[in-house]
């Protein structure tokens, strides 16, 4: 009787051990898998940055860009430009590059909000923007910003001295990995106007947005990336490469 009881307990002892571990490489698959899941192509980019040999991987953009719920109203915004890169110095580097190392830790506050649009949540683009031109240009150098009604990826900035900054969002991607974090990608063809000659480039912005409890209420790690377009002289030394890149950490608090 008392070897049966041995035998019990031992058998017990064994199953339990055996549960336990069949736990911890269960927990250790789904661990393994939430990180494959987590990891996507934008925050891959972004964690590669300055290392950034292509554009990103985009689609046609389409209507606008839709925001979760969490981004909905107005907003106060501190942009903070905490890293700068010319990749292919001194080869090829862009005009104002070297200038704007004076933006660096400099914090830029400004206003933005989001709206309704049928079913979507999305960016009031002439607010946001005209908002965004006047705390980096002041005011006095922003006349407006016009979004096109018929288009709203196409965003005009009039300033003065009878020039134009023409903004057209062409490619886009967005990612969702988890119901607080959202990450997207818009490449722009950018068309300066009222220069001494027509001027163009192609701009990439990445956005890692994460929704917290507290304040701020929204971070992001955002990365802003210029390409020369095919009419530069130095577009073959550059190729798709970025020429620059500029990052910067957002602060979102309620306005």
């Amino acid at each position: 009787m008392a070897q049966s009881a041995r035998s019990l307990r031992r058998t017990v002892a064994t199953r339990m051990i055996r549960k336990a571990l069949l736990s911890l490489i269960c927990s250790a698959i789904v661990l393994f898998w939430s990180g494959i899941a987590v990891a996507s192509p934008l925050s891959d980019r972004l964690a590669q940055f300055p290392d950034w040999q292509t554009k990103p991987p985009v689609q046609a953009a389409k209507g606008d860009l839709g925001y979760p719920d969490w981004f909905a109203g107005d907003w106060q915004v501190t942009t903070t430009l905490i890293d700068l890169a010319a990749p292919i110095a001194p080869d090829v580097v862009t005009p104002g590059f070297e200038s704007n190392r004076a933006y660096l830790d400099q914090p830029i506050p400004f206003a933005v909000r989001f709206v309704k649009a049928g079913r979507q949540l999305v960016s009031d683009r002439a607010y946001n923007g005209l908002n965004l031109a006047k705390a980096y240009l002041g005011d006095r150098s922003v006349l407006a910003v016009k979004v096109d009604p018929s288009n709203p990826n196409r965003q005009i900035t009039i300033l003065r001295g009878d020039r134009q900054l023409v903004s057209t969002v062409t490619g886009r991607a967005t990612e969702s990995p988890n119901a607080e974090t959202f990450l997207t990608s818009e490449v722009f063809q950018q068309e300066f106007r009222g220069a001494p000659q027509l001027y163009f480039n192609t701009v990439e912005t990445t956005t890692a947005y994460q929704h917290l409890v507290g304040t701020p209420e929204i971070t992001a790690d955002q990365v802003t990336a210029i390409y020369l377009s095919p009419q530069d002289p130095d577009y073959f030394k550059a190729g798709d490469r970025p020429v620059a890149l500029y990052r910067y950490r957002l602060e979102f608090q309620r306005g």
